[in-house]
């Protein structure tokens, strides 16, 4: 995401970058050649700094603690505004991209419009990391749509800036609305995956050819994202963490704490969902089992418990 900004926003503008993790910095720098003179980008050493050389802030982050903890470290000392009007034209523009719950981003939201530190919109975005390497993510953008107080004009600055590293963004609605579509999607995304991996696990043990089956589900009502995109089977997708030994990609750690989101989302609405409890138990045994694995290592979990009857050709051997 940071090399496709880097890419795409003007010549004259520079890039600031920080990361807890030096290491990630370090496998950037080696990427994009940052010691090499004229490249536009520095490397900053806390969020603050970013904050105060920059017009736009954009925070990816695990978890909700991880976000209010980033935030309490950019307003606190007061940050002030970079525009003495306020104006949503003008003023600094926090884009977070991060997961988490609705209730947690409407509290950083007005902590951030409280200090006229600037302006904050909620972006959470769905792709993986194929998307976020081609540039081709959904953002799901929460954000005032009104004329009030200049609200009105935050989506229209706020989607360019997101196009650079998509190919689509949604205005939901209001702040949070952007992350309560979020999780609907990635419980509808946890459910799938689940599905996906036991269809296929199912027709392979039926002796069905993992090619075949694959093409017909993608071309009929089984047709998801996990099996046309991030299908768990090697030979299947390419470029999908499968190819990989389940490495890179969405970590099942990731899905298991989304899950727990949706599941707290779902409680405070009063929302039903039958499946939930189900799914959280799979991804909390698929995580102790393969920890640091992209979720659609769900399909190696099941195959690794799946008996073998002597099945084959069609033909049940007794």
């Amino acid at each position: 995401m940071a090399q496709n900004l880097r890419a795409k926003i003007p010549d004259g503008d520079t890039l600031i970058v920080h990361d807890q993790n030096s290491e990630v910095i370090e496998k950037f720098k080696n990427e994009v050649g940052i010691a090499a003179a004229g490249t536009g980008i520095e490397v900053a050493d806390s969020p603050r700094e970013i904050a105060e050389k920059s017009n736009v802030i954009i925070t990816v982050l695990p978890e909700p603690s991880h976000v209010k903890s980033v935030f309490g470290n950019i307003l606190h000392p007061r940050l002030p505004p970079l525009h003495p009007t306020f104006s949503v034209e003008h003023d600094r523009l926090f884009i977070d991209a991060s997961t988490i719950d609705p209730t947690s981003s409407t509290e950083i939201a007005n902590a951030v419009h409280s200090s006229t530190a600037g302006r904050f919109v909620d972006a959470p975005m769905s792709g993986g990391v194929v998307g976020a390497r081609a540039a081709t993510l959904t953002f799901m953008l929460g954000c005032p749509s009104h004329n009030g107080n200049g609200n009105g004009r935050l989506v229209a600055r706020a989607t360019p800036i997101l196009e650079m590293m998509g190919q689509k963004v949604i205005h939901m609605g209001e702040s949070g609305m952007g992350l309560a579509g979020k999780l609907a999607n990635n419980y509808l995304l946890a459910i799938s995956n689940i599905a996906t991996a036991e269809a296929m696990n199912f027709g392979l043990k039926l002796s069905l050819e993992a090619e075949k089956l694959a093409e017909l589900i993608n071309m009929s009502s089984g047709a998801c994202w996990s099996s046309s995109v991030n299908n768990p089977v090697k030979g299947i997708c390419p470029g999908a963490p499968a190819e990989e030994g389940f490495e890179g990609g969405f970590g099942v750690s990731l899905m298991r704490k989304d899950l727990g989101l949706v599941m707290m989302a779902a409680k405070e609405s009063g929302a039903s969902l039958q499946l939930a409890e189900q799914a959280l138990d799979v991804y909390e045994k698929v995580e102790e089992a393969e920890k640091g694995k992209d979720f659609s290592v769900v399909y190696k979990w099941l195959e690794e418990r799946s008996q073998d009857t002597g099945y084959g050709n069609g033909v049940r051997r007794r």
